[in-house]
């Protein structure tokens, strides 16, 4: 039997339009009113997803977020009434996988909810030889990531992100491409989304963050991954 979504929402006609079309959709469903509410069911029901309003009162969707991600690894769609540039690149900080704003399509919301699951269901890599690029060694079949022999902790999209460009160093990738790989090509999200997990993994591998000598950026195109460093 599958895991179910969590909908984590103060409003009762948001969470009623999400069960409906939900539920009809073949999926199960557990609802949360509050943050506080939406962890704790996520600890007991580990959900396959999780839709969180980013306004909740008390805890919001953001922390509730960087708590299921660090904690469970949960794929998680953020769900807002705001529409700033600010809001979205937050919520991908802290490790949204895609950014929904209201009034939305339940069908569209289905079909992004459909894409999180594919990715996040599907293997990150294929067990192959070892990648190994200046200080950089990446191991596919036991997922680690070492930084001049230290190992490093990566998320699973920091690590599909590294292997990307690792397989395909001295390349200049463009964001697209980067995203059609990484993300999938029906990624509805924000393509900013990029230059955020770049920034992320920057700061685990770059020894000066600020001044990149690794993963550095190709003006007009995307990135590169470099042997230096």
């Amino acid at each position: 039997m599958a895991q179910p979504i969590l909908i984590a929402d103060d409003e009762q006609s948001i969470v009623d339009v999400l069960q409906y079309n939900l539920e009809h959709g073949g999926f199960e469903v557990v609802v949360a009113k509050d943050g506080q509410e939406a962890v704790r069911l996520a600890q007991r029901h580990k959900p396959d997803l999780a839709i969180l309003d980013i306004t909740m009162p008390g805890m919001d969707g953001l922390e509730v977020c960087t708590r299921l991600r660090h904690a469970l690894g949960t794929p998680v769609i953020l769900l807002t009434a705001r529409d700033s540039e600010i809001d979205k690149i937050v919520g991908l900080e802290v490790g949204a996988d895609d950014y929904v704003t209201k009034p939305f399509s339940p069908r569209e919301l289905i079909a992004r909810i459909k894409a999180v699951l594919r990715r996040a269901k599907s293997p990150a890599v294929s067990p192959t030889e070892r990648l190994l690029v200046g200080p950089l060694t990446l191991d596919p079949a036991t997922h680690e990531v070492r930084l001049r022999d230290a190992l490093i902790t990566l998320t699973t999209k920091e690590f599909i992100l590294l292997e990307y460009l690792l397989r395909n160093a001295g390349l200049a990738l463009s964001r697209h491409a980067i995203l059609d790989h990484v993300w999938g090509y029906d990624y509805y999200g924000d393509p900013r989304t990029v230059d955020v997990h770049i920034r992320r993994l920057r700061e685990k591998v770059e020894t000066d963050p600020a001044a990149p000598k690794l993963i550095v950026t190709v003006p007009g195109v995307g990135y590169k991954l470099q042997g230096e460093g």
